[in-house]
Order: structure tokens, then C-alpha cells, then sequence
């Protein structure tokens, strides 16, 4: 099963921008789509962003719209995750997840990075 491993994440003060990265290794696969989730302390897991790899729409959590945006890498099974303007309430764990086929299961699912947004 394809790896995949996040970076990027740190503190940075409010309205600071930081940009994540997602690479899979290991086992060649190609992915459907790709997302980014975040967990903050005390909170469920949320949907941050995704995108179908096959041309689709991005589709974004309310609370980042404007703010943040999610592509993908030339080297095939790569994202990103710009996040701009960003506030206290972001900060989290935020985690790259994919998908291998049609359907409302992650499959593949990075170790998460942190993120940290404070003055």
C-alpha cells in the first residue's frame, strides 16, 4: 500500500500563510482523489479540502473558503494545501489523506504534521 508522508507544517502568528505537502511512496498506486483533514485538540476529525484527481472540483470545509487551497503535483500523486490568513482556530493536526477508488472511504492515510497559529 502506497505511503504517504505530509511536511510543512510549524508555527506561524495569525495571518501568516504556510503551505503542506503530501507525497506517496512505497507501492505505485494511482489515486482518485486526494484530501487534507485536521484534527484540533477535543475536536472530531474534519474535511479540510479534496479534490478529484481526475479534473475535478475543489471542495472546501466553509470555515477556510478564501483562504485556503488545495493542488496537485507534476510528480503524479502529489498535493498541497496553501493555506492563507491563517488563525488561531486552524491550528491543529493536519493530515493528507487519498483515495483509490469512487466511493466515501479514505483509503491511504499520511502521519500528520502540526500546525500552530499564535501570537
Amino acid at each position: 500500500q502506497a505511503q504517504l508522508t505530509e511536511s510543512g507544517g510549524g508555527l506561524v502568528q495569525p495571518g501568516d500563510s504556510l503551505r503542506l505537502s503530501c507525497a506517496a511512496s512505497g507501492r505505485s498506486v494511482s489515486f482518485y482523489a486526494m484530501g487534507w483533514f485536521r484534527q484540533a485538540p477535543g475536536k472530531d476529525r474534519e474535511l479540510v479540502a479534496s479534490m478529484i484527481w481526475g479534473g475535478g472540483t475543489a471542495n472546501y470545509l466553509d470555515s477556510v473558503k478564501g483562504r485556503f487551497n488545495i493542488s496537485r503535483g507534476k510528480a503524479g500523486n502529489t498535493a498541497f494545501l496553501q493555506m492563507d490568513n491563517l488563525q488561531p482556530e486552524d491550528t491543529a493536526v493536519y493530515y493528507c489523506a487519498a483515495k483509490t477508488i469512487k466511493g466515501p472511504t479514505w483509503s491511504n492515510w499520511g502521519q500528520g504534521t502540526q500546525v500552530t497559529v499564535s501570537s
